[in-house]
């Protein structure tokens, strides 16, 4: 008897505080869903991290000719062959590297062509224009500062560059991206968090009368406040499910289908629906606890009869 009168007044309230009710499934639905982007877009920069880091180079580029002439690193000339010999030998004792390509001048010329053959600088240029170059694998890409005080500034390196660097310069990007919508996610959950209490207190005020008389007739307090403390929890609950259904909706359209972006972007990663799916409940638990915990604190003093 007890359940069923409290289930019935959930079903009073939520119908006489409609509009609020709304709002508040709207909020917390809106709250959570960029919750729930955030977690996954911090899924996604870690997953991109992984892949492409573990794929940059260190590119140690020796001199030429023309960088003779030009470039004051390269000052004392060309590489000769006594040097690269000695690069080599140190890059083959370092024990950070992994790996080690050598690019000629020719293949070098020959990629750039393939990449660039419709710009009019590919038209000007000449195999001899272009430079050795040494690809690095490491074992570990944050030890690029290692290769980099080794070969810098050696005779016949015009330069040493680290791939990690521009890779860096994209996740410090979608990580503000980032904050960016933890930040919006924060102050929308203080607005649904406003609206629950009020919404809360709107209702305990229009039943003023039946609270008054369950208290005289002895009715404990918690028996009081659990219809007004369910019927948040069921708004929020409601918003919880919206909000996973826009992050379900939104993997489904924009990584699978409709925009494709996992077909459009060979080159990215993407995370998986083990990503989304394992945020889910987490989503759900939040939207029933929020809502409730609120209404429970809000209605220790409203309720005191």
């Amino acid at each position: 008897m007890r359940a069923q009168f409290v289930l019935s007044e959930i079903g009073v309230g939520l119908r006489r505080n409609l509009t609020m009710t709304f709002a508040v499934v709207v909020s917390v639905a809106l709250s959570l869903a960029l919750f729930g982007g955030s977690l996954l877009m911090s899924d996604q920069v870690s997953t991109m991290k992984g892949y492409w880091y573990d794929k940059v180079n260190v590119s140690i580029f020796l001199c030429n000719k023309s960088d003779a002439e030009s470039d004051p690193n390269c000052a004392k000339g060309a590489v000769t062959s006594d040097q690269k010999k000695e690069i080599i030998a140190d890059l083959d004792k370092s024990t950070v590297v992994d790996k080690v390509t050598y690019e000629s001048a020719d293949q070098a010329y020959k990629h750039y062509k393939e990449q660039f053959g419709d710009s009019p600088l590919a038209a000007s240029l000449t195999p001899d224009q272009m430079q050795e170059s040494y690809r690095i694998k490491l074992k570990d890409p944050e030890k690029y500062q290692v290769i980099a005080t080794a070969f810098d500034g050696r005779d016949g390196v015009q330069s040493v560059q680290d791939q990690k660097g521009i890779l860096d310069n994209l996740f410090g990007l979608l990580n503000g991206m980032n904050w960016a919508a933890r930040a919006v996610m924060a102050m929308m959950l203080v607005v649904a968090l406003m609206l629950i209490v009020n919404t809360v207190r709107v209702s305990a005020f229009s039943r003023r009368r039946e609270t008054g008389i369950m208290r005289l007739v002895g009715a404990s307090g918690f028996y009081i406040q659990a219809p007004f403390i369910m019927e948040a929890a069921v708004a929020g609950l409601i918003g919880g499910g919206v909000a996973c259904g826009f992050l379900v909706i939104a993997r489904y359209f924009i990584i699978d289908h409709g925009l494709a972006l996992s077909e459009k972007l060979n080159l990215i990663n993407f995370i998986g629906w083990d990503a989304v799916l394992t945020k889910l409940p987490l989503i759900l638990a939040t939207s029933l606890l929020m809502p409730a915990l609120a209404a429970f604190f809000a209605l220790r003093k409203y309720l005191k009869v």
